[in-house]
C-alpha cells in the first residue's frame, strides 16, 4: 500500500490553507481536493446522510473561504482543523435534529458501515480498511465509548448515562482505546514505510 496516497489528506501545506482564506482560488481548489473526500466521509458517517453531508461540507468550505486567516499553523495541521470544523458542524446539526436511534444491539454503526463510493479516493478506502480492522480488535467496550464520544459526540457523562455505566469507567475505556488506536496506526504506517 502506498503511504504518500494514505497520507495524502495529511500533508496539506499550511501555506495552502492561508492563502485559501485570502482568496486565491487556486491554493483553495488544491484545499478542496485534497481533503473533501476525507471530510465527506467523516460528514456522512455522523450524519447517515449523503445530502445532509454535502450541506455541511459545503457550510465547511464557505467557512474556510471567508475565515482561513484564523487558520493557526502552530495549532495543528490543515486536515485537523477541516476535521475539527466538519465534525462539530455535523454534531451540532445531529443535535438539534435530536438523538441518533442506535441499532437493536444497542450499538452504534461501525466505521466499516458508512457508505462508500464515487468520492472516496482509494487512499480513503485504505485507511478505512485499516482503522476498521483496528476497532475491531478493541475490546467491544472501549469500541462503543469511542463511536459514541467521535460519531455521536457525547461527553462522557452522556456516555455513562447511556450506558448505565459508572463515569470513571467509561472515561478509563475512551482513553485506553484511544491510546491502543493511535498505537495501532502508528506501528501500521512505521512498518508500512518500511516495506
Amino acid at each position: 500500500m502506498n503511504t504518500s496516497l494514505l497520507c495524502s489528506a495529511s500533508a496539506i501545506d499550511p501555506q495552502i490553507a492561508a492563502r485559501a482564506g485570502k482568496g486565491d482560488h487556486l491554493a483553495f481548489s488544491q484545499l478542496y481536493d485534497q481533503s473533501s473526500t476525507v471530510l465527506f466521509s467523516l460528514a456522512v458517517r455522523i450524519l447517515g446522510s449523503r445530502e445532509g453531508a454535502a450541506e455541511i461540507l459545503q457550510s465547511v468550505y464557505v467557512e474556510v473561504w471567508r475565515k482561513a486567516v484564523r487558520y493557526d499553523v502552530g495549532r495543528g495541521t490543515p486536515i485537523t482543523w477541516l476535521l475539527t470544523l466538519t465534525r462539530s458542524r455535523a454534531i451540532d446539526r445531529l443535535r438539534a435534529s435530536g438523538p441518533r436511534v442506535l441499532r437493536q444491539d444497542g450499538s452504534s454503526d461501525g466505521v466499516e458501515n458508512a457508505p462508500t463510493g464515487e468520492f472516496e479516493a482509494p487512499a480513503d478506502q485504505a485507511l478505512r480498511t485499516v482503522i476498521s480492522k483496528i476497532l475491531a480488535e478493541l475490546p467491544q467496550a472501549q469500541r462503543q465509548t469511542i463511536e459514541l464520544s467521535y460519531y455521536e459526540g457525547l461527553s462522557p457523562v452522556e456516555i455513562a448515562t447511556r450506558l448505565s455505566q459508572p463515569l470513571d469507567t467509561v472515561i478509563a475505556r475512551l482513553k485506553l482505546g484511544m491510546s491502543k488506536l493511535r498505537e495501532s496506526l502508528y506501528a501500521y504506517w512505521e512498518q508500512d514505510k518500511s516495506a
